[in-house]
């Protein structure tokens, strides 16, 4: 009877003692986890996106210094569009402040009677939206009328009967002056007003501005900030 091989070398052997297994502890699913680092580049990138606009407005104003190139005022610091200012239709209806946000703001304010001069700060700011051209619809016009002025039914057709009607809004004259001033030795009518789309007073034009000088500055500020606005309301 031949006898069998001998086993090879190399075979492993079985261990001594019984065969045992390990049980590992699992981890708990209430134990705080740390969020991945993946997660908080991508909440970084987001606050960037958002900021960024604000940080272009600044750029513009602080390191192009615009100050010394604008034709008109520059407001800094800017005055935010106070939240409790009390706005309504011409025909009563109340408007919230908040709003007004999202659209650049070429702002009108006929501060008595809408005379001769009126008409043509009105038909300035109509115009000034035309001339911006393929930018128009970033611009919306907005004339904020006191509580004590009356504008005639022609007045009223004339900014809001055509294709790219005006915002015309009643409020207190004294809420209004608590946001937009005029230049000394000015009135109100006679300048027109730029608000951001985050509701704030950049811009003042000089008294009876004229329209290309003025479109210069409009152009300069809005291209800073493209992006931030939302089309025509």
């Amino acid at each position: 009877m031949t006898e069998a091989a001998p086993a090879p070398v190399d075979t492993p052997l079985p261990p001594d003692g019984p065969v045992t297994m390990a049980v590992h502890t699992m981890p708990s699913p209430l134990a705080p986890v740390d969020p991945p680092k993946r997660s908080r580049w991508t909440l970084w990138l987001v606050l960037a996106v958002c900021a960024a606009p604000v940080i272009a407005s600044y750029f513009s104003f602080y390191v192009l210094d615009l100050r010394g190139r604008a034709y008109s005022d520059l407001i800094s610091p800017t005055r935010d569009l106070p939240p409790t200012l009390t706005l309504s239709t011409l025909q009563g209806a109340p408007v919230a402040a908040e709003a007004l946000k999202g659209q650049w703001l070429l702002t009108y304010i006929p501060d008595r009677a809408c005379d001769t001069g009126c008409e043509r700060m009105l038909f300035m700011q109509r115009q000034l939206r035309e001339m911006l051209g393929k930018d128009r619809d970033r611009l919306d016009k907005l004339v904020l009328v006191p509580d004590d002025v009356q504008l005639t039914p022609a007045q009223v057709d004339a900014l809001t009967g055509h294709s790219a009607p005006a915002t015309v809004l009643r409020a207190q004259r004294g809420a209004i002056e608590s946001w937009l001033m005029a230049s000394p030795g000015h009135r109100l009518g006679e300048h027109l007003f730029l608000v951001d789309p985050m509701g704030r007073w950049m811009l003042r034009s000089p008294a009876t501005p004229e329209p290309a000088q003025l479109k210069k500055d409009l152009e300069r500020l809005m291209r800073a900030n493209a992006g931030w606005d939302k089309p025509g309301r």
